[in-house]
């Protein structure tokens, strides 16, 4: 399987990427040779509010780039976006976990804006890294995003596995039996309600935000320790035992808290490192994210353009009938 590639014309050429996850959406305009990014925005999702109101900020982002696009002189033939969901091989959204957006026209409401093509998030991040970031130069590697959420993919010749219906990210849904940290009673959740940025700042139990919660823990709060082992053991079993299955050359760590410096991929890394099988010697590389929180956006662009064969995607434009979504 060889590595996707960009057309020839769109090698030289841009696209708009919008990235949809459970805490921002973020967009910008891409060049597609070299992923750097022009007048990228950013705006809050409020998941709560439900999927229209979510699909209304992201057409209404999408327009506002096409704009400047065009005061810039620049000629965007397509608009990707990447969705914290679970999305098809045609790309459509078949899952509701936060972005409500099955039942909606999302082909017809984005394509009137620009031809589209949706991705799973996971999916898009990793195929800027393979692109542009840590996976360059990589034969293969596993990717993993942690962040509101928490999914993985395996990355083959640069192409991201999307698997038979699209969902080949869930890797921290499972329920499992959690440990309270501060009672020790024993409750049963998904290893996602541990792991992720909530999860960790449940753990702790002091409010706020995750950035709180490793702040604390890089100055050495020993609470803040502890919850982040708490955070991150669960997760490295399961990482460890991908990584055992699949033989990867390397597992790429990013989003919003998995790129983050500092105490939280210590912990998860060295959980990953003692869950893996010790009968043989492994030089699996552990690595983060080179893009950071622009990956997802990134890759999005790019999955407008890439000769895929594990995907079937193809750009929706603003015609197509409502109900095919």
């Amino acid at each position: 399987m060889t590595a996707a590639r960009p057309t020839a014309d769109a090698a030289q050429g841009h696209a708009l990427g919008i990235d949809v996850g459970g805490t921002k959406i973020a967009g910008a305009i891409v060049d597609l040779a070299t992923g750097a990014l022009t007048a990228r925005r950013q705006v809050p999702t409020d998941y709560e509010r439900g999927g229209p109101a979510i699909l209304a900020d992201t057409r209404a982002l999408a327009r506002d780039l096409a704009d400047e696009a065009q005061r810039l002189g620049l000629r965007p033939k397509s608009l990707g976006v990447g969705v914290a969901e679970l999305v098809d091989r045609q790309g459509r959204v078949f899952s509701d976990h936060r972005i409500r957006w099955t039942g909606l026209d999302v082909a017809g409401t984005l394509g009137a804006v620009l031809p589209t093509v949706m991705s799973a998030d996971v999916r898009a991040a990793a195929l800027a890294e393979a692109r542009f970031g840590a996976g360059r130069g990589l034969t293969d590697f596993y990717f993993v995003t942690i962040g509101t959420g928490v999914s993985g993919v395996l990355v083959l010749g640069g192409v991201p596995y999307a698997g038979s219906r699209g969902a080949a990210l869930v890797i921290a849904n499972s329920m499992e039996r959690h440990l309270c940290p501060h009672c020790g009673h024993v409750t049963t959740g998904m290893v996602e309600d541990a792991a992720s940025g909530p999860g960790l700042v449940a753990a702790l139990g002091r409010g706020g935000v995750a950035e709180d919660v490793l702040a604390a823990a890089t100055a050495g709060d020993q609470a803040a320790l502890h919850a982040i082992d708490h955070a991150t053991a669960p997760l490295g079993r399961v990482l460890a035992l991908l990584a055992d299955g699949l033989d990867p050359q390397a597992i790429v760590i990013g989003g919003g808290l998995g790129s983050a410096p500092g105490p939280y991929f210590t912990a998860l890394t060295r959980a990953i490192r003692a869950g893996l099988w010790d009968g043989v010697p492994n030089p699996l590389i552990l690595t983060q994210a080179a893009l950071g929180p622009n990956a997802g956006l990134i890759g999005a662009a790019c999955a407008t353009v890439t000769q895929n064969p594990e995907s079937e995607n193809r750009p929706f434009h603003h015609s197509q009938p409502k109900g095919e979504d």
